[in-house]
């Protein structure tokens, strides 16, 4: 049985992965500059339609398909590709003329695509689950009590992707208030972005 010893142990383990800056933090603060803390919430949902597959699939055995370098490596640079281009569009909408209305929504990306691509194409997310951390509460839940232990697990842990995702995107909506805050909050977050990206590339080319 898992007790509440388990699901702090999840909470507290989780909080490394979710909370730590990374392209769906950076993100969820461009795109809820745009649309508020919805985009927050939508970028948990696309989080999670990739992440609850991920973690299913891991306590049936894919652990295995994601050690094999080719795999890894091709998922890094799709990755780092779309985090690149993703920082031109931000970087795009920051530097266009005319003004901002603070009603605007992003015409080229949806918060649960967004958080879904991030989420599957990010080797350091799969290496979180795949790795050292996560597939070991994904094994200790499963053999305790098999899917319903998967449920507490998954629970337990995607609570905080919500929970801070929601926060950061509330936090990035109150630059639409004025206008260079706006502009600057999205340059600063341009460069976040390509930063998480150029490493992804350059970290997956290093690994061939």
């Amino acid at each position: 049985m898992l007790g509440p010893d388990f699901i702090i142990k999840v909470i507290v383990i989780s909080a490394s992965g979710a909370l730590a800056p990374g392209p769906l933090t950076a993100s969820a603060a461009s795109l809820g500059a745009r649309m508020g803390w919805k985009a927050g919430l939508n970028e948990a949902v696309g989080h999670m339609t990739v992440e609850l597959p991920l973690v299913l699939a891991i306590a049936y055995g894919l652990h295995y398909v994601f050690q094999i370098p080719i795999v890894s490596t091709a998922f890094g640079l799709i990755g780092g590709a779309f985090l690149l281009f993703f920082a031109y569009l931000t970087l795009r909408d920051a530097l266009r003329g005319g003004g901002f209305n603070v009603s605007d929504a992003p015409r080229y990306s949806s918060a649960v695509v967004t958080g879904a691509t991030l989420s599957l194409f990010n080797p350091y997310f799969i290496a979180w689950w795949i790795g050292g951390v996560g597939t070991p509460l994904i094994m200790e839940a499963f053999q305790s009590m098999y899917l319903i232990g998967i449920g507490i697990l998954y629970v337990s842990h995607v609570w905080l992707d919500y929970a801070w995702l929601t926060l950061i995107a509330s936090l990035g909506s109150v630059s639409r208030l004025k206008v260079s805050a706006y502009k600057a909050l999205l340059i600063v977050l341009a460069v976040a972005i390509a930063y998480f990206g150029i490493s992804m590339v350059i970290s997956m080319v290093k690994s061939l």
